[in-house]
């Protein structure tokens, strides 16, 4: 079941802190966790799809009954997150950058809902947690792979906005390259919107005109100029691969189930607290991962990246995050 609506978004930061707990709010065994969903843009939209997918997941597996709105614009946010508490939601999930204010206020209005959302802050008790998509872990995994496999040592990154969640996938990415090939450098352009992938598509055409044969593509668009210049692109977020065959080497995929999964059990439990979920989007929890193409990527190159992933994953190697916007080199 879905309603028509619409908005926009942001981010914080990382390991979970508990600050406060909806006591008596489960609900019992024979009964379904009632979710639902805001979402700014169409669930198609990259970030989106990953929180739609994990809920769909939940709700075919019996854990919850899923409603659901798309489109939401920020005059109808706060509106839309009340509605949803009045009809006796147990979890509501969406984001809310931009709309931090109002959504808190809600939040603070209907304390025996657990809200989970993507925030540019932190948790509020007892019941508004947030969360984030922390996959600066295999996206620097995919920097390694561009750094080692550009020819012209110039690789090009166009992305949405400059918000901390998109620069530090973006450094995490320029930390990777730069730590296999030193001479890499960096042309860097963000095109002020979600969703424009004509935009996103010009912009990769003039970084390929200034020599370019790597695209870093943060948004869509991207990857269909790299088609039609037959240069390589790295992924972000879902896996587009099948859809550009022989044009994606890597992406970083990021993965929502072990953070919805783990706020529904609390929900269901009446143990739900008011937290940062960000370290379930950690690749040590299930919550990024690394697609390769090893059809595309040498296998000396792939070696290197999954001994660097395994010591990841082991805990030798942390990957450095960084909120600052990034630059092109000079």
């Amino acid at each position: 079941m879905k309603f028509p609506y619409k908005m926009s978004r942001r981010l914080f930061t990382s390991a979970t802190i508990a600050v406060g707990l909806i006591a008596g709010a489960g609900v019992s065994a024979a009964e379904k966790i009632k979710v639902a969903a805001i979402y700014t843009l169409p669930v198609e939209q990259q970030w989106i799809s990953r929180i739609h997918k994990a809920l769909n997941t939940a709700a075919e597996s019996g854990a919850i009954e899923y409603t659901y709105s798309e489109n939401v614009a920020n005059t109808d946010y706060e509106r839309v997150m009340r509605e949803y508490a009045e009809q006796g939601q147990n979890l509501i999930v969406g984001e809310v950058f931009g709309l931090e204010r109002a959504a808190r206020k809600v939040a603070k209005d209907y304390t025996d809902t657990a809200f989970l959302m993507g925030s540019s802050f932190g948790p509020v008790a007892p019941n508004f947690s947030v969360f984030d998509n922390w996959i600066h872990e295999p996206s620097y995994l995919t920097g390694m792979v561009a750094g080692s496999m550009t020819k012209s040592n110039v690789i090009g990154m166009v992305g949405g906005y400059a918000i901390p969640e998109v620069n530090r996938l973006m450094h995490a990415f320029m930390d990777g390259a730069r730590d296999v090939n030193p001479d890499v450098k960096f042309l860097v352009n963000f095109i002020d919107s979600w969703y424009d992938p004509p935009k996103a598509k010009e912009s990769a055409f003039a970084m390929m005109d200034a020599g370019a044969d790597i695209m870093y593509a943060e948004r869509f668009g991207v990857s269909d100029a790299a088609v039609e210049r037959g240069v390589k692109a790295i992924g972000n977020v879902i896996d587009t691969s099948a859809d550009y065959p022989g044009t994606i080497l890597a992406s970083a995929i990021w993965h929502m189930e072990a953070t919805i999964d783990k706020a529904i059990a609390n929900a269901a439990s009446g143990n739900f607290e008011a937290a940062d979920y960000g370290q379930y989007s950690f690749m040590a929890f299930g919550g990024g991962s690394l697609v390769l193409d090893e059809s595309l990527v040498p296998g000396d190159v792939a070696t290197a990246v999954k001994t660097k992933e395994q010591e990841i994953l082991d805990g030798l190697f942390r990957v450095n995050v960084n909120d600052a916007r990034p630059e092109s080199d000079g």
